[in-house]
């Protein structure tokens, strides 16, 4: 099963070359230099972007090159018709501003103007770039520092790096327009997280909700509405390859072997009904469930469990941790994006993470910071290194995408890698570094299985979280920084003040040195809420020109003011980039409010 289950075509991106319209001689001598530049720009995206289900990106290139209204009228149509999802409009000469800008107001758009003397490509980009701004359309503005010659067919670095942060944030937002958001389930435990906002997800992101109640997955058991065939294999599968850890429960508590057996068996079939749930599953039609073979075309989902479900069945920790990894018993495949306790803003912030790099997420409770001076007094030990500042315990509440053991690896080093590069050999580490401790019943009281494993240090990651304030709407919070491993003695005395059968990260966030990012205390005090989601590597610059085109404000982040790339109409909204950014968003409103 994979996302090319979900209904809609992957976006493409169109290339739009623009040039000087003048005939007899202006425009005639620009056709093949400009037209080149769209094929360059088309063949650098094509070769080094991926959609997150793995499928190569497609470019789209205008028909001719656009000289005045009719032929960007033209283009759009051809986009229209192609299912271009991105604009992204080249030139290395001057072409008439806003006769030959792309006005479609929701569509992702950048405009790359050559750096070269012999033509003034500059001189439209700072025109356009004027038109978008005084029509109140945002675009990106790309131009390379350094002069290039008129001849000169390479890209430079700074310019591919601008290409790249648009190309894969501007995907990221026409991916999820019209997919759905599946909440199973209602609130957990007053989360807030959990209680869906319909506006956030219609007006911001282009998505609409979809609703179940908990007890459609009780009939679906009951009334064996799942493929029994991959069930079969599905268990023979985690019995092999699912180690149980241990029972924390007191003896007068245990359940019996029969008793867990028959939990393991619930747990997976709950696995496979949560898949069919948000992508559906056409083997149910042919078992006469023709409806509930549709699925819910959903690109995120979550899980309420507690209280309601998890005080008398097995709990969904199972069906979370694996439908979120990157692999299960039909082998690898793209992971799920899908959020414990149907905390849907961190289900959003795994999307994002998700479809940035195409890697499983891991969804995290923010639980504890430790200081220096509390792990000398409970363990006896001085921190040192990369935990010299002492460091933020992200645990889940029950379930994790196994990927976050850290055991894959890219120039052997511990990673989380993007699905479609990760090896058989790589998904059995990840298996034989996790056990499934049975549910703790005073927290659930019906039993079921917890992923279990300590994330492998020396990772860099990038935490985030998605919350919504009243007044404001939605704000983003990014802290990029790595993953640290403690000693054996010194983590085992530390988780086990907390629940031992949960996953755990000791995460280390780079500090700046002022505002929330002054010291580690400072990164947790200023969290906006109980959860967060991280991803490999550090894409806090993604992330910020990902939010800048959804009109999302950051409201704290740890990355260099001068990797941060936003639309150009930014920059008339005040010189402090943060206060920038908020009236700029409140300015635009959201991107299909």
């Amino acid at each position: 099963m994979n996302f090319k289950n979900l209904i809609g075509h992957l976006p493409k991106i169109g290339i739009r070359p623009v040039i000087d319209g003048r005939l007899d001689g202006v425009r005639e001598s620009l056709e093949v230099s400009t037209m080149n530049m769209a094929k360059i720009a088309a063949d650098f995206l094509s070769k080094n972007l991926r959609h997150a289900d793995g499928s190569p990106v497609e470019c789209v290139i205008s028909d001719t090159c656009i000289g005045g209204v009719a032929e960007a009228a033209a283009s759009a149509d051809k986009f229209s018709r192609e299912g271009v999802g991105v604009s992204l409009t080249v030139t290395p000469c001057w072409c008439y501003g806003s006769e030959t800008i792309d006005m479609d107001a929701t569509l992702p758009k950048a405009i790359w103007g050559f750096n070269g003397t012999e033509r003034p490509g500059a001189v439209y980009l700072a025109a356009a770039l004027a038109g978008h701004n005084q029509k109140g359309i945002p675009a990106f503005g790309i131009y390379g520092r350094d002069v290039q010659d008129s001849n000169d067919t390479s890209i430079p670095e700074d310019v591919q790096e601008k290409l790249l942060l648009f190309g894969k944030a501007g995907l990221a937002v026409a991916t999820m327009k019209g997919k759905s958001y599946l909440s199973m389930g209602s609130v957990s435990m007053g989360i807030a997280g959990s209680i869906l906002d319909p506006n956030f997800f219609e007006s911001y992101l282009g998505m609409r909700c979809e609703n179940i109640d908990m007890s459609e997955f009780i009939r679906r058991i009951e009334q064996e509405i799942y493929d029994k065939e991959e069930y079969g294999k599905a268990l023979a599968w985690a019995k092999e390859k699912c180690k149980e850890g241990k029972n924390y429960n007191p003896s007068e508590k245990l359940k019996s072997r029969e008793a867990l057996d028959k939990d393991w068996e619930f747990v997976v079939k709950m696995a496979i009904i949560g898949r069919d749930l948000m992508i559906g599953n056409p083997k149910l039609k042919d078992i006469g469930y023709a409806e509930e073979a549709l699925g819910r075309n959903a690109i995120s989902g979550g899980f309420q469990g507690q209280r309601q479900w998890t005080d008398h069945f097995p709990n969904g920790d199972f069906m979370e941790a694996i439908l979120a990894s990157s692999f299960d018993w039909n082998g690898i495949r793209q992971p799920f994006m899908f959020a414990t306790e149907n905390d849907s803003l961190n289900g959003i912030s795994m999307l994002f993470g998700h479809l940035l790099t195409g890697a499983a997420q891991i969804f995290s409770d923010v639980r504890t910071y430790w200081s220096p001076e509390a792990v000398k007094r409970v363990t006896g030990h001085t921190l040192t290194g990369d935990a010299a500042n002492g460091f933020i315990h992200l645990i889940n509440s029950g379930a994790s995408a196994l990927d976050g053991t850290g055991q894959q690896t890219i120039n052997g080093k511990p990673a989380m890698k993007p699905w479609w590069d990760i090896t058989e050999n790589e998904v059995e580490k990840c298996l034989e570094n996790t056990t499934w401790g049975p549910g703790m019943l005073e927290y659930f009281r019906g039993g079921g299985y917890s992923s279990t494993f300590k994330t492998k240090g020396d990772m860099p990651v990038t935490m985030c979280r998605i919350n919504i304030v009243k007044g404001v709407g939605p704000v983003l919070q990014i802290a990029e920084g790595k993953t640290i491993e403690l000693p054996e003695d010194v983590h085992n005395t530390i988780n086990e003040r907390t629940n031992p059968t949960w996953p755990t990260t000791w995460f280390v966030p780079n500090l700046t040195g002022k505002g929330a990012f002054k010291d580690v205390y400072s990164v947790m005090a200023n969290w906006g809420a109980n959860h967060g989601a991280f991803t490999y590597g550090h894409i806090g610059a993604d992330l910020i020109t990902l939010a800048s085109m959804l009109r999302i404000p950051v409201n704290m982040h740890n990355i260099d003011e001068d990797k941060i790339f936003r639309p150009s109409a930014w920059a008339s909204f005040g010189m402090d980039k943060e206060s920038s950014d908020y009236r700029a968003c409140a300015t635009y409103k959201a991107l299909y409010g």
